[in-house]
């Protein structure tokens, strides 16, 4: 289990209670071994979870996140002595093996070599190495770890390896065969597993990045495997996608102004939203220093100059902290030994009664965690059931028209569901879908979301006018904060902007007061929509409306989704039909049809009578 220090799993930092319970689930639940670091390598951040990990009676694996080059002399911030006391600190806290982890793969082969063979001399526990193939020379890297004497080396099998994965472990321990540290490992057998997972690769393929071979410019943005491949489809969710390159620069840019911090979940996003930002608002890193004040900054980065997620090597830049934070004040503490303790018993009643199912500890767990994530999952398994049982490749890409599949919902209750037709489409973007469940002939209306729904045009917030206030970047409006008439003081919250995990407050950059408020909760913007302020004194300015697409929220879809996928909305209407059965089904719809072959239970049938 890898454990983010006081953030857990998540992207900030918990209460320490909620950080206890969820070591001690994961243990009872079986995890073995707790690999503990902390994003900023800040030793405080892991104490609440290493000694969680030790009460629970498994492994501990404290580690170090790599960053920089111990090579390099003009960055001795983190140099051999920084991993070194580093390394003894962590020891001195109760680990039971020392971790390197490096994200990014920036650890070149020699600098392994000497970075492994001096923690070896002065430490006296495990070395556990773990890196990622982004560069494309990690697996020298492994290798000149291991001649060094490194204990345990991360590799990922030959079919999942690679690029931002892991060096690829069956070419690994072909070339050691020979060698004095052979691993001993059945080669034949590691290749079947490999054969197996290309073949589950495939079917998700859609979600990986554009990435086609391994790249050197990872020395120069030093971006995390998982963070290169999310930010990626970050920047295409804010229609960036065409200024990627400039973003990579970008996200190096922000590293500098920052500090030079180290970069792993989640301090890797949050250098990944301010670069994000600062493109879509076409500005420079410098340019915070002398227009920071007037910017309303992501959450994330602001909460990161608090104190949230700890405090990296050196402290922070003032100048630039009073900029970010404007009139919020920096915790002087850890932020896990100030926040209030969650009480999981009250919220585990408070999510029943909400649902209506019965809630567990570990529910309550993950809501206290992913709030908002744990919600949207409940309410989903409210509406469908379980979708566990449905075939991967159906609930990911639905079915096609001739197709049957098999639902095991439960020991011995089986569904036999064949998709027969898709009518034309009504004028309101609905169609019928027509098929079986267990040889009974059944229908259900679903709405078809290749067809455009009409969709309001506003213009842009005029800049020149300083009464419009604009969104700083495109996204789902996730909070209104103000209403119509209310007056507002310099700095407070108008609107709450979301994309794609990172939020925007937006604040007011004056007092004033609400004229207008054209959007809601709910609608998706482009940049610079406006909310209407009127100056202080109850003297409305004027308004200019923004372009942009008030659609509801709806994740965005591709117009090219087949017919048939229309089936995997029309699964969960069924179940609602077949009252007595115990469980609904439904499969999830998805734009990504054209990469995966026909599935092989796909079969002719005969003409229904259906339309």
């Amino acid at each position: 289990m890898l454990v983010r220090g006081s953030s857990a799993v998540g992207y900030t930092n918990y209460p320490d209670n909620v950080v206890r319970d969820f070591i001690k689930e994961s243990a009872q639940a079986g995890m073995d071994i707790f690999r503990i670091f902390d994003a900023l390598n800040w030793a405080p951040g892991m104490q609440v979870a290493i000694d969680a990990a030790l009460k629970s009676g498994r492994i501990c694996e404290a580690a170090i996140c790599y960053t920089a080059d111990v090579n390099d002399p003009t960055r001795q911030k983190y140099g051999l002595k920084y991993y070194v006391a580093m390394a003894k600190e962590l020891v001195k806290r109760g680990t039971h093996i020392l971790g390197i982890k490096d994200m990014a793969g920036l650890c070149k082969a020699y600098a392994a070599e000497k970075l492994v063979k001096t923690l070896r001399e002065e430490v006296g526990v495990p070395v556990h190495f773990h890196t990622h193939e982004t560069g494309g020379t990690q697996a020298a890297t492994i290798l000149k770890a291991t001649e060094a004497g490194v204990d345990i080396a991360d590799m990922a099998m030959a079919s999942m390896s690679g690029l931002t994965s892991q060096p690829n472990l069956n070419s690994m321990v072909a070339v050691l065969r020979d060698h004095s540290r052979q691993t001993q490992l059945d080669l034949p057998a590691l290749n079947q597993i490999a054969d197996y997972f290309e073949n589950v690769r495939r079917l998700y393929y859609p979600f990986e990045s554009d990435m086609k071979a391994g790249t050197a410019e990872v020395w120069d943005h030093e971006m995390p495997g998982g963070q290169y491949t999310n930010l990626q489809q970050q920047a295409q969710s804010l229609a960036l996608g065409h200024r990627w390159d400039e973003i990579k620069r970008t996200y190096r840019e922000v590293n500098f102004l920052f500090g030079d911090i180290v970069k792993v979940t989640p301090s890797s996003k949050i250098v990944g939203d301010m670069a994000l930002f600062l493109v879509s608002n076409n500005l420079k890193a410098e340019d915070v220093l002398g227009a920071g004040k007037n910017l309303s900054f992501p959450e994330s980065v602001v909460q990161f100059f608090e104190g949230h997620i700890g405090f990296p090597p050196g402290g922070f830049d003032k100048t630039l902290q009073k900029i970010i934070l404007k009139d919020r004040k920096p915790m002087k503490e850890r932020a896990g030994k100030l926040l209030k303790p969650i009480d999981l018993g009250a919220m585990r009643e408070s999510l029943g009664q909400k649902f209506r199912t019965p809630i567990t500890s570990r529910d309550a767990l993950s809501a206290a965690l992913y709030e908002k994530v744990f919600e949207e999952f409940a309410a989903g398994r409210e509406r469908f059931g379980d979708v566990m049982p449905v075939p991967t490749r159906n609930f990911l890409f639905g079915m096609e028209i001739g197709e049957e599949i098999t639902v095991e919902i439960e020991p011995g209750k089986t569904l036999i569901v064949a998709l027969i037709s898709v009518s034309e489409p009504a004028k309101d973007g609905t169609r019928k879908v027509y098929f079986e469940l267990n040889g009974m002939p059944r229908e259900a209306v679903v709405k078809d979301r290749r067809i455009k729904s009409a969709t309001k045009e506003r213009v842009k917030a005029n800049p020149s006018n300083a009464h419009h206030i604009g969104a700083t970047m495109p996204g789902l409006i996730a909070d209104v904060k103000v209403v119509k008439g209310g007056e507002v003081k310099q700095g407070d919250v108008l609107i709450v902007l979301e994309a794609m995990k990172m939020q925007v407050n937006i604040a007011a950059p004056k007092d004033a007061v609400i004229a207008e408020i054209p959007l809601q909760k709910g609608d998706i913007v482009e940049t610079a929509a406006p909310l209407r302020a009127g100056e202080s004194g109850h003297e409305p300015g004027h308004w200019h409306h923004v372009r942009h697409r008030a659609h509801r929220f709806a994740r965005r879809q591709n117009p090219l989704l087949p017919l048939g996928k229309l089936f995997a909305q029309a699964l969960g209407a069924a179940a609602a039909i077949s009252a007595a059965l115990r469980r609904q089904v439904s499969l999830m719809m998805s734009d990504f049809s054209s990469v995966i072959p026909p599935s092989r239970n796909a079969r002719p049938r005969p003409q229904s009578h259906y339309p």
